[in-house]
């Protein structure tokens, strides 16, 4: 057997192949954590279904591209990042929650949405019972702009295709809720007047078979709490649609 795995392994590098990795093996805290509910290696050998095959399907290409690209120096953001934030999350949920980049806490963890935004988007996720856990969750951009601002038009459409647009692809959500205008201009290639255009369902441009649903940013609720009950009513009109997805 060690004789057999040693001479295909011989072949594959003369064929061209230096590197090998396996599904699970995804050592970042950008990836798959012990609270999350994903493939867990385990000593024994025990049949998989096909759902389990996908989901590690899903992590195995997010990790190549993540390892393929996190060095990324194509927009001047390298330049003040401490490290790129990738994703969190389920990568075989049926909604992606994108925002708009990076902030301080995020920069330090190479985690998005942890501060305080972040944490006050969990309090109303577990209020209408939709598990942090169970979502994929993302940035327009992975690294923090310089003083939280707001990501250039180049910067947004470097990291859309350098990352965004593959994650997309291999998630496959059936709808991406957007976290603010930012988010929303990423998809629909113009501007977004989030106060007028939030709480509905648009098509999405980019990808016809995805969704798209807008509502605010949830560090803009912080700056603006008397929107708080209307972010909450626009999170539950969207979990109601995933319920839908569910049954169907």
């Amino acid at each position: 057997m060690e004789k057999r795995l040693k001479a295909t392994l011989e072949l594959l590098r003369e064929l061209g192949f230096e590197e090998f990795y396996s599904s699970l093996d995804v050592p970042s805290s950008n990836f798959p954590t012990e609270g999350n509910n994903y493939p867990k290696q385990s000593s024994k050998e025990q049949p998989t279904s096909p759902l389990e095959d996908k989901s590690k399907n899903k992590l195995f290409l997010l990790k190549e591209l993540y390892e393929k690209n996190k060095n990324c120096c194509k927009c001047e953001l390298c330049k003040s990042r401490s490290q790129i934030v990738f994703f969190d999350g389920n990568p075989n949920s049926k909604v992606m929650f994108v925002g708009e980049a990076p902030g301080e806490e995020e920069d330090k963890q190479g985690k998005p949405f942890v501060g305080r935004a972040g944490q006050y988007l969990n309090k109303v996720l577990e209020k209408i019972g939709l598990n942090r856990n169970s979502i994929y969750i993302t940035n327009v951009c992975k690294c923090r702009p310089p003083g939280n601002r707001k990501p250039t038009p180049k910067e947004m459409q470097t990291c859309l295709n350098v990352f965004l647009k593959k994650e997309v692809e291999i998630v496959q959500p059936k709808v991406i809720c957007c976290l603010g205008a930012t988010a929303a201009e990423a998809f629909l290639g113009k501007n977004v007047k989030i106060t007028r255009m939030r709480g509905q369902f648009y098509p999405n441009p980019l990808f016809p078979k995805t969704k798209l649903f807008l509502t605010y940013h949830p560090a803009y609720i912080l700056r603006n709490m008397r929107e708080a009950k209307t972010f909450e009513a626009d999170l539950k009109k969207l979990k109601e649609y995933l319920n839908t997805l569910e049954i169907n």
